[in-house]
């Protein structure tokens, strides 16, 4: 389910809390890039049963910073390719670890 919530601060344009993906501005839902960059997401919290993603985005976060987290790099790498979700390998993720 798509959300569009402008009550946060920063530079985001969208993130995904399971089962949401809140966008910062109603003109992001036509922005397929950033509306496959989410589902990425989507998909990597479903492998992770949800909170484990959580935990491990947190962990490297903190220790890493926000462009290396593996999530991220995936999300990023491959947001662009409308057609990623459809072939993308099971916990693809790890290859950005």
């Amino acid at each position: 389910m798509i959300v569009v919530l402008n009550i946060f601060w920063g530079s985001y344009r969208g993130i995904t809390l399971w089962p949401f993906i809140i966008l910062k501005t109603k003109e992001l839902k036509a922005d397929k890039r950033v509306i496959n960059h989410e589902r990425i997401h989507m998909r990597q919290q479903l492998e992770m049963l949800v909170i484990f993603f959580y935990i491990v985005y947190l962990i490297e976060l903190l220790f890493k910073g926000y462009w290396k987290v593996s999530f991220e790099k995936e999300a990023y790498s491959n947001d662009d390719n409308l057609e990623y979700i459809k072939k993308r390998k099971f916990c693809a993720f790890l290859k950005y670890m």
